[in-house]
């Protein structure tokens, strides 16, 4: 079982190559074409490249593009209404000649709306009728019986989420952007919240001069884990932590409190900016093995600190 599973795997992924090696300009012309639609892109087909479909118009959706499904059977039984005289269709099928798609191509042509074809068949009748087409074609030894559609609706979804990727580079579309379409969910969460939505205003602060006794009453009076340590003129210079604390009467039995903060602190501590991204200030924690970060404004000032669980109870970490 695990040979058929490896051997599928690679049989997919050989088909998305062999479809790769064959785009050229049409690729082009089809992201230049969606890029200058007026309207909307509606994006068709039948049965498991129906479902290809609807994933291809979410993928576009989400990324910048106003995007629709339109299931090709409803199509011919009134749906047609979605279409308007400055849209885009992007029609997906394997054979090119599935009867209900075929079916609603001579309305698509007669209000002139350009179609851009994913199909297996450069024969069929959404080729022939198509303004751009885009060649999907699987060998028919790569999928089951050669007749269960597997490696090609993956050729096919494949080229959708190129396309997709190719218009939002040209669109100069950023991760902000991505997450207005996302507000609801972790990925929302990541992208929309900014450092300084989550931080701690309230901290303890101490000058590099102060002694340890003065820090951790400090440390105690706002209990986040640590305290930030200033210079004499105000800019973070370090920070002592819970660990810290630990690590030093673990590593010296002397009188802690006869210490200043600056031997006890450590220095030029990673830092953010209140400004910054959540998903920022998660990946810089979780790339430096921190739970604690200092937040300065563009002076190096300290304006607050974020914990690892402002972000996880706020739903960023998930």
């Amino acid at each position: 079982m695990i040979e058929i599973v490896k051997k599928e795997l690679l049989l997919e992924a050989a088909a998305i190559e062999q479809v790769a090696e064959r785009i050229g300009k049409n690729a082009e012309q089809a992201v230049e074409l969606i890029y200058n639609c007026r309207g909307k892109v509606v994006v068709t087909g039948m049965g498991k490249t129906g479902i290809i479909a609807r994933k291809i118009a979410a993928t576009l959706a989400s990324t910048g593009t106003t995007a629709t499904f339109l299931h090709a059977a409803e199509g011919i039984h009134g749906d047609l209404g979605i279409l308007q005289k400055d849209d885009v269709v992007i029609a997906v099928s394997n054979s090119g000649n599935t009867a209900e798609l075929v079916s609603i191509i001579p309305f698509i042509r007669f209000n002139k709306i350009p179609i851009i074809a994913l199909t297996g068949n450069l024969e069929s009748k959404l080729a022939k009728n198509s303004t751009i087409i885009i060649d999907c074609h699987v060998p028919k030894e790569y999928e089951p019986f050669g007749l269960v559609p597997t490696a090609s609706t993956t050729a096919a979804l494949a080229v959708g989420d190129a396309l997709a990727v190719a218009l939002l580079r040209k669109k100069e579309f950023q991760a902000e952007d991505f997450a207005k379409y996302h507000p609801g969910g972790t990925i929302g969460k990541k992208l929309l919240y900014r450092v300084q939505d989550l931080m701690h205003s309230e901290i303890p602060l101490v000058q590099e001069s102060e002694n340890m006794d003065v820090v951790i009453r400090k440390m105690l009076e706002i209990n986040i884990g640590g305290t930030v340590v200033m210079n004499r003129n105000g800019k973070l210079a370090g920070i002592v932590t819970d660990g810290d604390l630990k690590r030093i009467l673990l590593q010296n039995h002397q009188d802690i409190m006869n210490k200043t903060a600056a031997e006890c602190m450590t220095r030029n501590p990673k830092r953010i900016t209140g400004l910054a991204l959540a998903i920022d200030a998660l990946n810089l924690m979780e790339d430096n093995n921190i739970t604690l970060l200092p937040v300065v404004d563009e002076d190096d000032l300290p304006i607050g600190i974020l914990q690892m669980h402002d972000l996880i109870k706020a739903g960023v970490v998930g």
